[in-house]
């Protein structure tokens, strides 16, 4: 199986793979998806050495680039020379900045939205403090269609174009009928998310999809990972609920029922505390948010207050630990203690070549990952815990509405014409 990114688009990632084209007319789209990738997966080239790369005759590439740059997904750069002898010709690179791809994560304290063009740069990105758990997912949806919309009007009127909106939901996810079966965190069941942002927007809104939010977030971790071509990952979300993204053999790991990833609900402490799934002591009642706040503060404590932004809330905590306040760092030294076992399990069991932790253990990531380093050396089976090795997200909060973004802005990559 090719494992290499290159050539296949973030949908290919997540879903199936690349259709056959069936006729001249597909043929074409197929081939111009090809050279709007390699440019944005390779960088800037000449026509010349496009051609070589992707085995097209160069009439034809000349062809393809003129008519992306006609779409305004590409444009001409600089001078590039290929070797020693012949023209130097103009490089092509990725443009896109007419057009958009929308990521909306639903979490539990919050609603986001962000706004990615074509070069993966952010155009939009905004954030609201919900306490989701407490609403109506009625109310909540009304939320989210306001923010799409405030932010498609806001990009139209920069001449900006949304391609796609894709939601970022936790839970169990039933994809055929774009529907949130459960999830415990913030007491959903059967919530027909899309038809319901679709209903609210009306007839002229893009494309709307639903994905859990730890699958796009691994695709948002996997797509920085590819770079240093590590086609083997674990995301980590870090956040009320605990859900995992994982990446194997370059392919989004879905299970046969789309469910793989639910590893907050781990039993790891059968006499623990009560989950919001109705068991005890699920992994992420011992290292999610609702625990490190419920360690860390008191039910008053602002730091609680759902209201309350959440970075704010978790800076915050952070000032306090940088303080030397006695409570918070026994309660990130308890996250910590209560992470490293877990983590090292699924390195076990999956064997990654990289674990991201995201949400709230990143930002705390200087409290936690020494001691979950040393866990999973000490616990996993392998040597060396099997090549794997621990690092912080960068992308923080945002890696869910990102690779919601990117999954939106694939539609172009997969038929740059139907723009």
């Amino acid at each position: 199986m090719n494992t290499d990114p290159r050539g296949t688009g973030t949908r290919d990632l997540a879903m199936t793979g690349p259709a056959k084209p069936t006729d001249r007319s597909s043929i074409r789209r197929t081939n111009l998806g090809m050279v709007l990738r390699l440019l944005r997966d390779s960088g800037a080239r000449s026509r010349a050495r496009i051609a070589t790369e992707t085995g097209l005759p160069k009439a034809t590439v000349s062809s393809l680039i003129g008519e992306l740059v006609e779409l305004g997904l590409v444009r001409e750069g600089t001078v590039e020379r290929d070797g020693a002898v012949g023209r130097p010709g103009h490089a092509v690179e990725v443009d896109g900045r007419s057009v958009c791809g929308i990521g909306v994560e639903i979490n539990v304290d919050y609603l986001s939205v962000i706004a990615l063009d074509l070069r993966g740069d952010v155009a939009a990105e905004r954030r609201i403090a919900v306490d989701v758990r407490a609403a109506e997912p009625e109310a909540v949806l009304d939320s989210a269609a306001q923010l799409v919309r405030e932010t498609i009007d806001a990009l139209l009127a920069r001449g900006i174009r949304t391609v796609g909106v894709t939601l970022a939901a936790p839970g169990v996810i039933d994809m055929k009928r774009e529907v949130v079966s459960y999830a415990a965190n913030i007491g959903w069941r059967e919530v027909a998310v899309s038809a319901g942002l679709r209903a609210r927007l009306g007839r002229s809104a893009p494309p709307i999809h639903l994905e859990n939010d730890a699958k796009l977030g691994a695709i948002a971790e996997y797509l920085v990972a590819s770079a240093s071509d590590i086609h083997e990952l674990l995301y980590l979300t870090g956040e009320t609920g605990v859900g995992a993204g994982i990446i194997a053999n370059g392919r989004l790991l879905r299970g046969i029922a789309g469910f793989a990833g639910e590893v907050g609900h781990m039993p790891m402490d059968p006499s623990g505390q009560l989950c919001s799934c109705g068991r005890r002591g699920c992994w992420e009642t011992m290292v999610g948010l609702a625990a490190l706040l419920r360690f860390a503060a008191e039910p008053d404590d602002p730091v609680c207050d759902p209201s309350v932004d959440l970075e704010r809330r978790l800076t915050e905590l952070l000032r306090r630990a940088a303080a030397g306040d006695a409570r918070t760092l026994t309660a990130l030294d308890r996250i910590a203690a209560g992470l490293g076992p877990g983590v090292a399990l699924l390195v076990d069991l999956l064997n990654p070549r990289l674990v991201v932790l995201g949400g709230h253990f990143a930002h705390f990531g200087d409290y936690l990952i020494d001691t979950v380093t040393r866990e999973v050396h000490e616990r996993v089976m392998a040597s060396d815990a099997g090549g794997c090795e621990i690092v912080l997200s960068t992308l923080g909060f945002t890696a869910a509405a990102r690779g919601g973004a990117l999954l939106a802005l694939d539609a172009v990559y997969a038929d740059p014409s139907g723009i």
